[in-house]
């Protein structure tokens, strides 16, 4: 469809995002029998009247990697927290569609190469300070500045001034009062409201600008979240947050605020809510696929997810570099996973192999993400796989041990394990699995460029498109990029998809980004997640939104 180039107020703009999710709950109109099984266990009944409480939901996360400034948090520990207790231009309803939050409008010129914003009045953040677009600005300059080494600066590549190789203000940044602001763009961008909704886009009170550092270990926010004290944050083992009464936006909390409890392994996790001891768990460990059911029957999800699952090998490991030899390997490997039986026998039908890189969840995927071209590198094909090693071999002997190294607190063990078995059987190699103890420690290694072999991946995504699903990943120099990966024809494609006046004309663009990165296999694909969370059967209106995430601000006792 074409994109709405006018004016997208509080009604119009859930219906102009390009490349959104038609249905993530239930399921959507891409469900085949390659995506993942819908949603088959209980859902409940949300009760949009509820009576707000002061009860505290407790659920369960990790060690966020670094301190939490919005810009630098590209994790989904440190995400989950900075969502709770930030807000931006826009957020998301449990369905995926963007719904205007701190803006009262945002609208595009023509071309949508420029966007005027409009704030609502009276915002405030915890402090008492003033939401303005001064917070707005100052804060995504904070975010773009090449010297402040930000993990999500990439995010602002589009807006006029970006410079990713020395310091330079957002020219394209401007003020026109208080409670409005103009953002020009490099190139016309018409899902720029579906960017916007991420997290590195929240405004910033100016006393984080006195020390961000400190800010990041007790941040000030706008959200409907707040830390409990300025000490909420006990590091590897939980933050405390409580109900915002300064916010003022569409996730107004129902319940008093939301204890965070930072766990070592899943199952550790599914123990305390089986006890008692936790109110929800967003994704239940592998060792209780065949029986979350029947341990919380009236308090289950399994649905669709917007999450894929990978494992990277980065550029720089011998053998396996950009060329000739690294690519036929990238291939062989690939091609000696056995997905179907994985995701049959180990995660019970709950995730489906992997096709493209991005999900089966967006609208049209099963147009352009089923038959991608070239996708038969993602298929079981132990004699193909065999003959593209040898040909590597005949290149360079190999005679190393493939390792993918994991955080154990993830509940990765089961699937690196059978991942790696597969490879050993298939190809005579010896493959095996490398346990971090958490996952802050296995990102520090990946950041500093130390992995000595493959290491698991995936991306949940930020929005709902596909370009969130390829540009932070694949993208030259992007935040998110820890294999190291480049290619000018890719960087290209994802710019000109990003430009492109329709959701078809983008997706062309995409899809040609992703006919390159099936056959140079940054990562190598693996399946598409569904999410199975459990909870407390005194818990209510508990909604899993179309990220995987819990509302938390809709949930009572």
């Amino acid at each position: 469809m074409k994109t709405n180039r006018k004016a997208l107020a509080a009604l119009s703009i859930v219906a102009a995002g390009t490349l959104a999710l038609t249905a993530c709950g239930g399921g959507s109109d891409a469900k085949t029998s390659d995506t993942p099984a819908p949603a088959t266990s209980a859902q409940p009944t949300v009760d949009a009247n509820a009576k707000p409480t002061t009860d505290i939901i407790s659920t369960n996360g990790t060690e966020p990697q670094n301190p939490l400034i919005p810009t630098n948090t590209t994790e989904v520990g440190g995400g989950k927290i900075t969502d709770l207790i930030f807000a931006g231009l826009v957020s998301f309803d449990a369905k995926g569609a963007p719904v205007l939050d701190q803006a009262e409008s945002i609208t595009p010129n023509a071309d949508n190469s420029e966007w005027t914003v409009k704030l609502k009045s009276g915002l405030k953040f915890t402090d008492g300070t003033a939401v303005t677009s001064d917070s707005f600005i100052k804060a995504w300059n904070y975010g773009a500045q090449f010297s402040n080494k930000q993990g999500a600066s990439y995010f602002f590549e589009n807006i006029k001034g970006y410079n990713a190789e020395k310091d330079s203000e957002l020219s394209g940044l401007k003020k026109v009062s208080d409670t409005e602001f103009t953002v020009a763009l490099n190139a016309p961008e018409s899902d720029f409201q579906l960017r916007i909704g991420y997290t590195a886009f929240v405004p910033l009170p100016e006393a984080a600008f006195k020390d961000m550092k400190a800010f990041g270990e007790s941040p000030v926010g706008n959200g409907p979240y707040k830390f409990a004290t300025a000490n909420a944050w006990t590091h590897n083992q939980g933050i405390q947050l409580v109900k915002s009464d300064s916010y003022a936006g569409p996730r107004v909390p129902k319940n008093g605020g939301v204890n965070v409890k930072f766990y070592t392994t899943q199952d550790a996790a599914y123990a305390d809510v089986q006890g008692k001891n936790l109110d929800i768990l967003d994704q239940i460990p592998s060792s209780a696929f065949k029986t979350f059911t029947g341990d919380f029957p009236d308090s289950n999800v399994n649905q669709s997810a917007a999450i894929f699952q990978s494992f990277t090998i980065p550029q720089y490991l011998e053998h396996f570099k950009p060329g000739e030899e690294g690519e036929l390997r990238r291939q062989a490997i690939s091609m000696s996973i056995d997905r179907d039986a994985i995701t049959d026998k180990i995660f019970e039908g709950t995730r489906a192999p992997a096709k493209d890189f991005t999900s089966p969840v967006l609208s049209g995927w099963d147009t352009w993400g089923k038959g991608l071209a070239g996708n038969d590198v993602l298929s079981y094909n132990a004699d193909k796989a065999k003959e593209l090693w040898a040909k590597a071999d005949a290149i360079s002997k190999y005679d190393g041990t493939f390792t993918i190294s994991y955080n154990a607190d993830g509940d990765h063990q089961t699937w690196v394990e059978a991942v790696t078995n597969s490879i050993s059987e298939t190809l005579g190699i010896k493959s095996e699995g490398k346990s971090y103890p958490a996952f802050k420690q296995l990102l520090d290694d990946e950041d500093k460029d130390a992995m000595t072999g493959a290491f698991r991946s995936g991306w949940q995504a930020d929005y709902p498109a596909a370009y969130n699903f390829l540009a932070p990943l694949y993208q030259t120099g992007a935040g998110s990029n820890y294999g190291r990966y480049t290619n000018t024809e890719v960087d290209g494609f994802l710019k000109a998809g990003a430009a492109a006046g329709s959701a078809e004309e983008a997706q062309g663009d995409y899809n040609k980004a992703q006919e390159i990165l099936v056959k140079e296999l940054p990562v190598v694909p693996l399946w598409y997640s569904n999410v199975q969370s459990v909870w407390n059967p005194t818990l209510k209106n508990v909604q899993i939104g179309w990220n995987s995430v819990p509302l938390y601000n809709e949930i009572t006792k």
